[in-house]
């Protein structure tokens, strides 16, 4: 079996080796947005969400963990940034230093790192990004963005039961996480990560299962609901 380094190191060459072709028709110029991105209450199916968008839509998937280490490892970070043109890679970089103006940031290595990788997977679309902020990132006018949530005692149960631990213990864990989450996005963006107003589409998973929320999504995505 891999081990995670080696799958990481598998995946990122894949990505290289398809990012380094000649764009195909379908890739050239997206006449729709092809980016979505999936910011998640822990425990409330964001992630299962996520997976199924990229699945129906035939996306990459870029999960927090994914997007996290590409940042953190300077040298890979480096290779997916130059993977695109140097006039786009030059408006990514106009665009990250609006922002930065924008929301009064003084961003650290990892955070200025994190938002390259982020713009650069946004530029060749066809991706779906869960969490590290990326709705904060992009442009609204090319991504969509999804907020999903649940009650508490919903969450809880949900990761007592996937991970099979108490309530009590899934409760510290939801709560933890949550916070750490809110913490990062108030700090690398001055913004509120549970604010509405920061997303397109929320969904309630106590009431809008999984398969309905991919398909709302599939059906903006290929129709007119948001269009670039």
């Amino acid at each position: 079996m891999d081990s995670p380094d080696r799958s990481f190191d598998i995946f990122i060459q894949e990505l290289m080796e398809k990012w380094g072709k000649p764009p195909n028709a379908d890739r050239r110029v997206p006449s729709r947005i092809t980016v979505v991105t999936v910011s998640s209450e822990p425990g409330s199916g964001g992630q299962l969400i996520a997976s199924g968008i990229a699945e129906k839509m035939g996306y990459d998937l870029f999960q927090r963990d994914i997007i996290r280490e590409i940042a953190d490892r300077a040298d890979i970070g480096a290779s997916v940034i130059e993977s695109i043109e140097k006039e786009r890679l030059s408006g990514i970089e106009d665009f990250i230093a609006t922002l930065v103006s924008r929301r009064y940031l003084w961003p650290e290595m990892y955070l200025e790192q994190l938002m390259k990788v982020i713009s650069v997977i946004g530029k060749h679309g066809m991706a779906v990004i869960a969490g590290r902020g990326a709705n904060f990132i992009l442009p609204p006018n090319e991504r969509l963005s999804i907020r999903v949530v649940a009650p508490v005692e919903l969450r809880v149960l949900n990761i007592s039961r996937v991970l099979n631990i108490s309530e009590e213990e899934a409760k510290k864990r939801v709560i933890m996480k949550e916070a750490k989450r809110k913490a990062f996005i108030r700090k690398s963006f001055n913004a509120d990560i549970a604010d509405p107003i920061n997303y397109d589409l929320t969904f309630n998973t106590e009431f809008i299962r999984y398969e309905a929320a991919v398909e709302a999504a599939r059906q903006i995505l290929e129709g007119d609901g948001k269009s670039v």
